[in-house]
Parts: structure tokens; C-alpha cells; sequence
């Protein structure tokens, strides 16, 4: 969804989540238990939203570094399917997922029985980008120019969210699909600016040497702050297991925590894991994302019900919700550690 190429707002279209999800998920560690319990693993599966990328490091970590496995898990990394992450989450074919507020929201209040149980960034980190030739200093300056997107009705709604505040008319914005393409390909092609998450492609930008200007939405709207990617479960698994869920989040937890004060170590783990990522993207990626993954909150994963109840009532008044969402069922804090 906005933000994010498999319906999720979020870390880029583009960079590494721009290409098709690949079947060739990286194997789960092996399903022995840690050494001298004697103890089965259960096996567990978390699917990604697109690609392997700094968003994911945390789960990469706990399951690479044992963390899982001290929990009694043997965790496998999937990449989704035809139908998305969300889908196979809400269906239970797996029991986790990563998703996005925006695609919960919108799924809790059409009857599907997504729940977000961890915020993995705690602040919105993506926006609209530019190259700096485009001259886009601000929304303003989106008039008269081509956006590329997915197609989603929400990136219209945005845009036109923060133009209105500059007076300025977002029907004066070309939009076209923009496809598989990557950023770079697309601006270089037929575009002028598109969503993505600083996170990735902002720091791809910085590693090309191409200057980029950034208007991160979060900055023209509180509403907009909103948490993106998130971590989903389903009701039923909430109902029928949770001490799945909790030993699950508590092992992730320890990932993220290891990632926020180990980024480099940290980013070692995802290019062994994802070897076809480009390890100068990963370290300089991880870097500039591990400060970020808490930031101000009281601990990693951390949601707060005034960011589910902002974002969702302006999708609301957008009409990009049919009726406003039950915030208290949407996201639950009651699996993070509280320890952290």
C-alpha cells in the first residue's frame, strides 16, 4: 500500500523492494535444539512483505544468532506469495508476517483478523524523493511534475494532504505505474519523484552520489507518522496460542534490541543470509536504520493507540476506510517483553 510496494506504506518501492518477491527464500537454521537441552524445536514461519532488506535484520538476527531457538522455535524466513504477506497471515498459513499499518487498518475494518504486535520502526520513515535536478523543495513543487506509484488510492490521498496545506493542486501531478522498475531506472526514465523509505533507496541514492531531496510525510502531518513496516499475527493465533506469540516476539525483541546496539554485527547476519543484496547498501542501510528500529519509545515494538487512532481516522475522512476502525483491536503491546 502506500509506501510499500506489496500494500504496506512504507520502507520503498523501489531498492530492494521494487524487484518481484523471489521463491528462493533463504533457508531457516537447522531445526536442532540449542545444545544440551535435548529439546525439539517447534517449527514457526514468519513471511516477509517483499524482499530480504534492513526492515527484516531483527528476525534475521534472532534466528541466526539462536535466539529463537532458546525460545523453542525453529523459525523459517519466507518471501510472500501470489496473494501477500497479509493474506497469508489473516488465512493462518503462517502464523506471522510483516505488514503495514495502513494494510491492517484497512483490513480490521473490512472483517479481516489481522493484529499488529510490534512496531518495527517507530517513526515513519518514508516520503516522497526526488533527484535534486527536479527542483521539488516542497509539495508545492509536486505541481507540473510525474509521479510514479502503484497505483493505490492512499498516494493520491497523501499528496493531496500535504499540497492542500501549500495551497497547491494535486490534480496538476501526472501519475503513472511505475511497475517493477527501481527508483533509479524510473526517474532516469519517465518520472520525476516517488514514494520510498529513506531507510533503503535514500541511502542507495547516497552511496550513487546522486543527490536526492526528501519530503518525508511525517513532517507536513502527525496522522502521517504512522508505524511502518509492523509485525501481524492473526485472532486465531492470538486465541488458540499465545505463548506461541510470546515466545515468538520475545525472541524477536532480543533480535532488534542486538540490531539497535550492534549494526554492524547486525548487518553481517542479513548478508549471509541474503547474499544477493549489495553488503555496502546493507552496512550503510543498518547504520542509519538501528537508531531508528526504538527511537523514543520505551522499548523496541512499542504502539501507541493516539498513531492507530490518528492514522485511522484520517483514512476515514478520506474515504479510504468504509467505517472508522476498532483501534483497541488493530495492534496489542501485551507480547513485547516487558523487560526491554
Amino acid at each position: 500500500m502506500a509506501g510499500c510496494g506489496s500494500g504496506g506504506t512504507g520502507e520503498s518501492k523501489s531498492g530492494a523492494e521494487s524487484s518481484a518477491p523471489s521463491s528462493n527464500a533463504p533457508s531457516n537454521a537447522a531445526s536442532a535444539a540449542p545444545s544440551g537441552t535435548g529439546k525439539e524445536l517447534r517449527d514457526v514461519k514468519v513471511v516477509l512483505d517483499w524482499t530480504p532488506n534492513t526492515n527484516h535484520t531483527g528476525l534475521y538476527v534472532a534466528r541466526d544468532l539462536g535466539y529463537y531457538a532458546e525460545e523453542g522455535l525453529n523459525v523459517e524466513i519466507v518471501q510472500p506469495g501470489e496473494g501477500g504477506a497479509d493474506t497469508m497471515v489473516a488465512s493462518n498459513a503462517v502464523p506471522f508476517g510483516i505488514s503495514y499499518q495502513e494494510s491492517v487498518t484497512q483490513a480490521r475494518t473490512q472483517g479481516v483478523p489481522l493484529v499488529s504486535i510490534a512496531a518495527v520502526i517507530q517513526h515513519n520513515t518514508s516520503g516522497f524523493a526526488a533527484p535534486a535536478d527536479r527542483n521539488i523543495k516542497s509539495p508545492k513543487d509536486f505541481e507540473g511534475k510525474t509521479y510514479g506509484g502503484w497505483g493505490s488510492p492512499v498516494e493520491e490521498a497523501v499528496m493531496k494532504s500535504i499540497m492542500d496545506l501549500q495551497g497547491a493542486d494535486v490534480k496538476k501531478v501526472k501519475n503513472i505505474n511505475m511497475g517493477d522498475a527501481d527508483y533509479f531506472t524510473a526517474v532516469k526514465r519517465d518520472i520525476d519523484f516517488a514514494w520510498i523509505y529513506y531507510a533503503w533507496t535514500g541511502i542507495e541514492a547516497e552511496l550513487r552520489g546522486e543527490k536526492l531531496d526528501m519530503l518525508y510525510v511525517k513532517d507536513y502531518s502527525k496522522d502521517l507518522d504512522y508505524y511502518t513496516p509492523v509485525i501481524a499475527t492473526n485472532e486465531k493465533t492470538i486465541k488458540e496460542d499465545p505463548d506461541l506469540v510470546k515466545a515468538f516476539m520475545k525472541a524477536t525483541s532480543k533480535g532488534y534490541e542486538y540490531a539497535i546496539a550492534h549494526p554492524d554485527e547486525a548487518a553481517d547476519v542479513l548478508i549471509k543470509a541474503a547474499p544477493d543484496l549489495d553488503p555496502k547498501l546493507v552496512k550503510a542501510s543498518q547504520k542509519w536504520l538501528s537508531p531508528r528500529y526504538q527511537d523514543d519509545a520505551a522499548r523496541w515494538g512499542e504502539q501507541k493507540e493516539s498513531v492507530w487512532k490518528g492514522y485511522a481516522d484520517w483514512m476515514y475522512t478520506r474515504k479510504l476506510l468504509d467505517k472508522p476502525l476498532e483501534v483497541d483491536k488493530a495492534y496489542t503491546n501485551d507480547f513485547l517483553p516487558s523487560g526491554s
